[in-house]
């Protein structure tokens, strides 16, 4: 036996290690030293096997056992910690189907360049290409780039590269699944082939039905670790029935989990009902309490809508979704803009003058600020102006009265928006109107750019640029 092997497998050991936060830059690994820290952990422990010429073994477990480990260090993508490992023969692996191809290169490109990572000479390639054309069944797409190919065709044409190769050793890692059933079931028999050529074969998968077809022999790790091997009836039966048996404990685990939890549920709303109860009276009166505040809300809310339902009857240009707000000691009552010729309008032409007109009504000698603002109309605050600013003290309200705002249109041509407020001398709102109207300004001849329009003259070699 020791003479007609193909893998032999001596006291392999493999560990990864496994970092909680790993840094990723010199930087980090400067300010946080401790993300360098990590653990080992061993995901093979000293496995022992030997595969003969020819023979097919398939190697289950569940997740995290270490088969894909397994397979990785025989195709040497990974080097074991300790132990050997033998091969004898040219080595074809179906792990990862397609490394290698590039997306804007054509399936018949890509075939040269994938077979290249087996060892395959472009001569052998010239030699196997009409084979494994035929084989992929993409004889209508193989000039096309494969990145427009679907994930299935994808697979089809890298299933077609990898067994057209005429290995000693075919490592297989569950991709069994490529295409659809009829194409399944040709990959399948093609891989029976190979075996009664002679090739041997290491399988990974979940599938005991495959593995039963095709395999001499099954091993079955757990933990690092070879647990049993041995006829794949046998083997695989053992594994299916500890499986199903951890599954029965752990449903038994999670019932008990689940009743556990119950219980604790349970004992707690008792604790809960039972405070609830005790502070019941006192509960009762903080409801009581904030379903006043509620109410009180409420009210507010409601008077606070009818408030600003108010404010489109102030103004023949009201603009929708104008927001007011305040505490309406005082407040507006008619709100005009009117042109150079007193006529009330919403459009202004540039470098006229613009009239504002504000009726207000409410308790007298409240201290007040009267404020205008003009507003882009894509939100740009353009310009504002205060009682305050000008007067340097508050103003003392009447019970009616009229505010009137004079101002030459320099805002660029575009349209805008009026805000009008009064505020308190703590700069609280007593009448605050967001966007009450929307107005433009115009012309004809002004081509500044910007947001405002600028008296100005230009003067080149001492001479005055005349404005046409």
């Amino acid at each position: 036996m020791q003479k007609d092997y193909a893998i032999k497998v001596i006291n392999v050991k493999k560990k990864f290690k496994s970092y909680a936060d790993k840094a990723s830059s010199l930087k980090e690994r400067f300010l946080r030293p401790n993300s360098r820290k990590h653990e080992e952990f061993w995901v093979l422990n000293g496995v022992n096997f030997v595969v003969k010429k020819g023979e097919a073994i398939g190697i289950i477990g569940k997740n995290g056992s270490g088969k894909s480990t397994t397979l990785k260090l025989l195709t040497r993508i990974l080097s074991p910690n300790e132990g050997t490992i033998e091969i004898k023969g040219r080595v074809s692996s179906l792990i990862e189907l397609g490394a290698g191809f590039h997306p804007d290169m054509t399936g018949r490109e890509n075939i040269y360049t994938n077979a290249s990572i087996f060892g395959i000479t472009r001569k052998e390639v010239d030699r196997r290409l009409n084979d494994i054309i035929r084989f992929s069944e993409l004889e209508d797409y193989i000039d096309n780039p494969v990145r427009t190919y679907s994930s299935g065709m994808y697979m089809r044409l890298a299933f077609a590269v990898a067994i057209n190769v005429d290995a000693d050793v075919l490592l297989i890692d569950e991709i069994l699944a490529v295409g659809d059933s009829a194409f399944q079931k040709k990959c399948f028999e093609k891989l029976k082939e190979i075996k009664s050529n002679g090739t041997t074969i290491v399988i990974v998968s979940h599938s005991m039905e495959q593995m039963y077809k095709i395999c001499d022999k099954l091993i079955w790790l757990e933990e690092g670790m070879i647990k049993d091997e041995g006829l794949p009836k046998f083997i695989g039966e053992a594994y299916l029935l500890a499986m199903e048996g951890k599954r029965l404990n752990r449903i038994e685990f999670e019932d008990k989990q689940r009743k556990e939890e119950l219980e604790m549920r349970l004992q707690a709303e008792l604790e809960k009902e039972k405070q609830r109860m005790e502070e019941s009276k006192k509960q009762e009166e903080e409801e009581k309490k904030q379903r006043l505040v509620e109410i009180a809300n409420m009210q507010k809310q409601k008077k606070e809508m009818e408030i600003n339902e108010t404010a489109q009857k102030l103004t023949k240009f009201y603009r929708p979704g104008a927001r007011r707000q305040g505490t309406w000691e005082v407040k507006y009552e008619k709100v005009r803009m009117l042109n150079a010729q007193k006529i009330e309008t919403n459009m202004f032409i540039i470098n006229e003058d613009i009239y504002i007109e504000m009726e207000y009504s409410g308790k007298a000698n409240v201290d007040v600020n009267f404020i205008i603002g003009f507003t882009r109309i894509d939100g740009v605050f353009c310009y504002g102006s205060t009682i305050r600013l000008d007067y340097k003290d508050m103003w003392k309200s009447q019970e009616k009265g009229l505010v009137k705002f004079k101002a030459k249109n320099t805002l660029m041509k575009g349209k805008y928006l009026l805000d009008v407020r009064i505020r308190a001398e703590d700069e609280s709102f007593i009448d605050n109107i967001y966007s009450l109207m929307e107005f433009e300004s115009v012309t004809d001849n002004i081509s500044d750019a910007g947001i405002l329009v600028m008296e100005h003259e230009w003067v080149i070699d001492g001479v005055k640029v005349p404005k046409r």
